[in-house]
């Protein structure tokens, strides 16, 4: 019998299982799908000799990641690669902002479309240099990060107090508006501030915008090299290196609960794997509320605010193995591991309108990938591993390219879409779809199939937005890994701080587990141990 279970192999289930593994516990993991690693798989399934990534690619989180960094991957084979620049956002007319790792290059780019705009990017630099250390303690560890927010608050009234909070809270569009006299700064932050569903109107979406540049500046966008599997191989090897085991093709259809406990997991084979201490889930919040516990176990007002839970915006992908690089208008976009494709800040806020009244984009706000270019194992020499994906609505009501798109995703409306996805990035570089050699389209239910966490190709496990964080994370009240059934603890990126590679959700609920984890199955010896413990007899 383990000591714990592990529901899901992603990137979250594989850090929790190392920290178990770490302090001493017997893990066992089971995924459903035939591989583990969640959304951090690549493939050759494009072309054979194409690398590309199923899922996530670009991992500014995991450099970032205090978790990840104390576990040492790159013991066990890990190497990351960089793009020579960090990410670009073009302008059909030519123009182009781009964000170095050098903070003076991304200033001196800013300031082609305003003297003295790097100058303001050099300012939310500093503030950043100063709130850094504290604000990643406060959003990798467990909710209310109490001794990280209050170095954080000391921290920012240096930097300014209720006005720099007031910053960070802002819609995107209003902080670059106050920032930058030009349309390069805005539109790097609003571009990363839709890297979640944040709207350039939506309030906070500047805080966020500004994290992701931030974190773009300081640590760049990383790719392991090999393919985004290389991350899980990593994982996989290290928990294998302590004892862990994965069982990949088994699908955990029942959490078993006794006494008010999670005791065991029951699969669709039929049999039940126990577990001593505690059952760890990376899954999202809906499965694990709404399919995997009995409704009996929940409190009437938690299944009362699931109702209320909000999905973050569903995801539609294009991959591709293209027969040279990218020609994009903008030359300075070709030395970017990522590039956003919206002409300009009207373009993103006219997407994420047509997303909100649940209509099909018809000019898709694109973040397209050069993985050669950040990783030139990805391809042959002197051609492209690319792709795109675009948000879309969890449920359509229309196609505002009225092309008929109605969120089936049959395939037509796929082949309909991903021409939709290729006309845009033609729009920045001419002839580029003459470039194409072979293309797959991932549209949501595809990636869903996937990926059970990815409901309807969202990414996030649940909405980015302000009334779905911190306290709310997952709904109101619950933002701690513990559950409300004793010995079961959440893992996925549906708890606090949510999605990104990064591992938190999955470090938190192991150190939850590690610190209320008792065992609940005795032997004769160990009940007279812990009665020694308490008793003092035999000292």
């Amino acid at each position: 019998m383990p000591d714990g279970v592990v529901i899901g192999a992603g990137p979250n289930g594989l850090v929790a299982a190392n920290l178990l593994a770490d302090a001493g516990w017997s893990v066992e993991v089971l995924e459903e799908q035939p591989e583990p690693g969640g959304a951090v798989r690549h493939d050759r399934g494009v072309d054979p000799g194409f690398v590309n990534d199923l899922f996530s690619s670009f991992y500014p989180l995991a450099a970032a990641s205090p978790v990840l960094a104390g576990l040492r991957l790159e013991e066990y084979g890990l190497r990351w690669g960089h793009a020579p620049a960090v990410l670009a956002h073009p302008l059909t007319d030519g123009r182009c902002a781009v964000l170095e790792r050098d903070v003076n290059a991304t200033a001196a780019s800013l300031d082609t479309f305003a003297p003295g705009d790097g100058a303001a990017w050099r300012q939310l630099h500093g503030v950043w240099e100063r709130l850094r250390p504290d604000l990643l303690d406060a959003l990798f560890t467990p909710f209310p990060p109490l001794r990280a927010t209050a170095r954080l608050a000391l921290r920012l009234r240096a930097a300014g107090g209720l006005r720099m909070a007031r910053t960070m809270i802002l819609p995107v569009r209003r902080m670059g508006r106050e920032e930058f006299r030009g349309e390069g700064g805005r539109l790097l932050l609003a571009g990363n501030a839709l890297h979640a569903d944040l709207a350039p109107e939506a309030a906070g979406s500047g805080g966020f915008g500004w994290l992701m540049s931030m974190l773009g500046q300081t640590y760049g966008f990383p790719v392991p090299v090999g393919g985004s599997g290389a991350l899980t191989a990593a994982l996989t090897r290290r928990l294998q290196d302590r004892g862990g085991r994965i069982h990949c093709g088994r699908r955990v259809e029942r959490i078993v609960v006794r006494g008010g406990r999670a005791v065991a997991v029951r699969t669709t084979r039929g049999d039940e794997i126990a577990a001593r201490r505690a059952v760890l889930a990376d899954v999202s919040v809906p499965a694990l509320y709404g399919g995997l516990l009995d409704s009996e176990h929940l409190p009437a007002q938690l299944r009362a605010d699931l109702r209320k839970f909000e999905w973050d915006f569903a995801t539609f992908k294009v991959d591709w193995a293209l027969d040279a690089p990218v020609p994009w208008q903008a030359r300075e976009a070709s030395r970017a591991g990522t590039v956003h494709l919206a002409d300009g800040l009207d373009e993103l806020t006219r997407f994420a309108a047509q997303i909100a009244s649940r209509h099909i984009p018809d000019r898709p706000f694109l973040l397209f990938g050069q993985m050669t270019t950040a990783d030139a194992t990805r391809s042959p020499r002197g051609t492209e591993s690319a792709w795109a994906y675009t948000h879309v609505p969890q449920e359509t009501d229309g196609d505002a390219a009225e092309e008929g798109i109605t969120g089936r995703w049959d395939t037509k409306e796929q082949e309909l879409m991903a021409d939709r996805v290729e006309q845009q990035v033609e729009r920045f570089a001419p002839g580029f779809r003459s470039l194409i050699r072979a293309r797959r389209v991932l549209a949501p239910p595809t990636l869903q199939a996937l990926d059970a966490n990815l409901h309807g190709g969202a990414l996030n496990g649940g909405t980015a937005a302000l009334h779905q964080q911190l306290v709310f994370r997952p709904v109101v009240g619950t933002a701690r890994p513990e559950t409300c059934v004793r010995g079961l603890f959440l893992a996925s990126a549906g708890a606090h701080p949510g999605g990104g590679v990064h591992g938190a959700p999955g470090a938190n609920a192991a150190r939850a587990a590690l610190h209320r984890g008792r065992p609940h199955a005795l032997t004769g010896a160990q009940r007279l141990l812990a009665r020694r413990d308490r008793t003092g007899e035999g000292t």
